[in-house]
């Protein structure tokens, strides 16, 4: 396959890192371009460079995603198009097999997998003279009709959890971290460790991404309440709390979050 380039579009730059770092791994000859946090932005990235695929935020501020993609569909060879977003699969279920593609936030690998399977697939037929499913307006318009049927459930702002015989209200900010065992997910805070069913998988969907980040398959930390990030003479990154003296491990494949800090 030729040399295939991409721009990563999400107003959330912990997003557009895992993914930028997530596509490193799974298709490393992929250049990426560049990122942008807006669909102005975007829009004059796309024209300067170019690129084969778009990874596409649905909301974010000055010009959403559906906007941009609107413009694009007039453009003569339109890029391939993978939408990011928060809304329910069910919704763009429909699209599983049209020229429109999506991830579900929060972006599992294996789903990653799959649409650059896809994609790859896709552009080999395009650099055969094969004829390929484009992004058309009317596609778009089914799409966004789609869409306009669901709402995103608004992010946790508080977390019922049992302590003994007792239920909990919690709020999210006075958690310091979410950690999951066999069956069940312990809640960290300054008062005491709780227990929730919900899994962290769940948790990742419904918490605002700015708030908490997952760092691990098993763990989700409070970014309010992180001190420092150390690695240890074995190379091993953690995560150490402002007022708690637990030590969390970061897993390889999220260490990439911390490269600012």
């Amino acid at each position: 396959m030729e040399h295939c380039t991409a721009l990563i579009i999400d107003d959330e730059p912990l997003l557009r890192r895992h993914l930028d770092y997530n596509l490193s791994e799974l298709w490393p000859s992929l250049e990426i371009k560049g990122t942008a946090g807006d669909g102005i932005e975007a829009l004059a990235m796309i024209d300067k460079y170019r690129p084969d695929i778009i990874f596409l935020d649905i909301r974010m501020p000055r010009m959403d995603g559906l906007t941009v993609a609107k413009k694009l569909a007039t453009h003569n060879p339109c890029p391939l198009i993978i939408f990011t977003t928060a809304y329910d699969q069910y919704a763009v279920a429909a699209f599983e097999h049209e020229a429109i593609d999506y991830l579900l936030k929060p972006i599992e690998t294996r789903r990653l997998e799959l649409t650059l399977e896809r994609v790859k697939k896709r552009l080999l037929q395009k650099s055969h003279g094969q004829n390929i499913p484009t992004l058309s307006s009317n596609t778009l318009s089914e799409f966004i009709a789609k869409l306009q049927l669901e709402t995103p459930p608004p992010k946790l702002e508080w977390i019922k959890a049992s302590q003994q015989d007792s239920i909990h209200l919690i709020s999210v900010h006075d958690i310091y971290f979410f950690q999951a065992e066999d069956k069940y997910t312990t809640v960290v805070t300054a008062k005491g460790e709780y227990i929730i069913r919900t899994s962290i998988k769940e948790l990742h969907s419904q918490l605002a991404s700015q708030l908490f980040w997952q760092i691990h398959r098993g763990i989700l930390v409070n970014t309010s309440q992180i001190d420092k990030v150390k690695r240890d003479f074995t190379g091993r990154m953690h995560v150490y709390l402002k007022n708690n003296s637990t030590k969390l491990a970061v897993s390889r494949s999220f260490q990439c979050l911390f490269k600012q800090m």
